[in-house]
């Protein structure tokens, strides 16, 4: 049946459409940049269209024509208030706009929790889009499932970097709560055989691998999965999300915004208690220490399909050239380095730049600013690369995020997601000049008030030599590989 997938930059928008694809369905994306697409293996076997869950005429276009949706939209950025009145908005214009459509179903892919708990803002907030949306006349199959395993995931990601940071863990109370994880692989087929429902109505079902564990008996199992040493684990009487969340976005890629409504729903147990979908059977899912094994598999391959990072918080941000920028001052800094390698090997080496590689130019200084930015509240450079050569529009690369990636013109444009009190950028252009090849790096600024004039004039003086040296050095290693081929 002709599909829409809501979500499609997201984690688990990402791996369903080529499942979805694979399963005989006809997909359509839903984007609010369809440009961030562009570069997915799956692009042209897909329609995209633009459409905002905030924009109900948007959304008539984009169901237009379809007979099911899933409804992967999910906001945890800024208050608990604010996204949960997000959510409850996105969902109300989804629900109307499906039954203007005619929608034969809806699915959507909620959070366990019992409903007789205290649920803590970010889970209530899910069960309530569930109910907002079952209020309409378009059927909906609401699954609620808790954390979900596979690379990139951002349980995963917070589970195995906590692991492997800490051999000593003094954790709070919050560890001993009980979860019923299950592995991505399995959320995802459970997701596309709800389309078989020949008979829909509004259905909620929990879905949850077959094993019952705490947060503690985790991060156990992974230290033994990834081959580490025994981990000692000291738990403290007490449960602080206040405290807890800053702990985790220093060690974990999460940011603190992100990481507090995440460690305030782990007060809550999530195991599953309603009936799973009649073709599911809990007991013949992957278990907790072979979904961690496939993880770790496709990150040691560089197979990561998608991950929770790259998901598109500000979409359509504006960039250097973009209007609203006209009369703002704008600090620019451009270097270029001749080469005599082809422009292709230029736009290599530079789309290599971050995650192992780094940048080229004094890495212990990128490393610095990335602590300092962690220790802020901002993302650091632990969120890495999702593969080592590959760039796709809007996927994160440690403290950046792809903007723009132009390949045939040899072009990368990278925005800045540090605190800094401002917008900036990173711009490289790979372009021939006689006799062989120009790279030209421009790094862009728009100070936000007197801080972010003094943040630029104070640290031009490191930042001078590094951009130099950044640009010199992706030149020669173009060379290198253009002798090498």
């Amino acid at each position: 049946m002709k599909v829409l997938v809501t979500g499609a930059t997201g984690y688990i928008g990402g791996r369903l459409v080529p499942r979805l694809i694979e399963s005989g369905h006809e997909v359509r994306c839903m984007s609010r940049d369809p440009e961030q697409l562009t570069l997915d293996p799956w692009r042209d076997r897909v329609e995209v269209v633009a459409a905002d869950a905030f924009d109900p005429d948007s959304l008539d276009r984009a169901l237009d024509g379809c007979e099911a949706a899933y409804f992967l939209i999910h906001a945890m950025k800024g208050s608990p208030k604010a996204f949960a009145e997000q959510g409850r908005l996105a969902a109300a214009n989804f629900r109307d706009a499906a039954d203007r459509a005619g929608l034969r179903q809806i699915i959507y892919l909620g959070g366990l929790g019992s409903e007789d708990d205290e649920l803590s803002e970010h889970l209530a907030s899910r069960q309530e889009v569930g109910r907002v949306l079952a209020k309409g006349k378009t059927p909906v199959i609401e699954l609620r499932a808790a954390v979900i395993i596979g690379s990139g995931s951002m349980s995963f990601e917070m589970i195995r970097h906590l692991t492997e940071v800490l051999p000593v863990m003094m954790t709070p109370r919050w560890v001993e709560t009980e979860c019923q994880p299950i592995a991505v692989r399995n959320v995802l087929e459970i997701l596309v055989s709800q389309l078989d429902d020949l008979e829909p109505a509004d259905r909620i079902y929990d879905i949850g691998g077959p094993e019952i564990l705490t947060y503690e008996e985790m991060m156990r199992i992974y230290a033994e999965v990834a081959g580490l040493r025994k981990r000692l684990v000291i738990p403290l009487p007490i449960f602080s999300s206040r405290l807890s969340a800053p702990f985790v976005g220093l060690l974990t890629p999460l940011p603190v915004e992100v990481a507090r409504p995440l460690i305030e729903s782990v007060r809550n147990d999530v195991v599953v208690q309603r009936p799973s979908p009649p073709d599911v059977d809990p007991g013949s899912l992957l278990p907790y220490r072979e979904a961690l094994q496939r993880a770790l598999y496709s990150i040691s391959r560089s197979d990561v399909e998608s991950r929770w990072s790259d998901a598109l918080t500000t979409p359509g941000a504006p960039l250097p050239g973009d209007p609203v920028w006209a009369g703002a001052l704008m600090q620019t800094d451009r270097r270029s380095a001749d080469s005599e390698a082809p422009t292709e090997d230029l736009f290599w080496a530079v789309t290599r730049i971050g995650g192992e590689v780094g940048y080229y130019a004094m890495n212990w200084a990128w490393r610095i600013r990335g602590w300092i930015d962690q220790l802020i509240g901002g993302v650091g450079l632990r969120r890495g690369r999702r593969d080592p050569v590959e760039l796709r529009p809007g996927e994160s690369l440690d403290f950046f995020r792809v903007a723009e990636i132009e390949p045939d013109k040899g072009r990368l444009l990278l925005q800045a997601e540090m605190k800094v009190p401002g917008t900036a950028w990173l711009e490289w252009s790979a372009e021939w000049v006689e006799g062989g090849s120009r790279l030209v790096q421009t790094a862009w600024f728009v100070p936000r008030g007197l801080l972010g004039r003094l943040y630029w004039w104070i640290l031009l003086p490191f930042h001078a030599p590094i951009w130099r040296l950044m640009v010199y050095r992706m030149a020669r290693t173009a060379e290198r590989r253009a002798e090498i081929s």
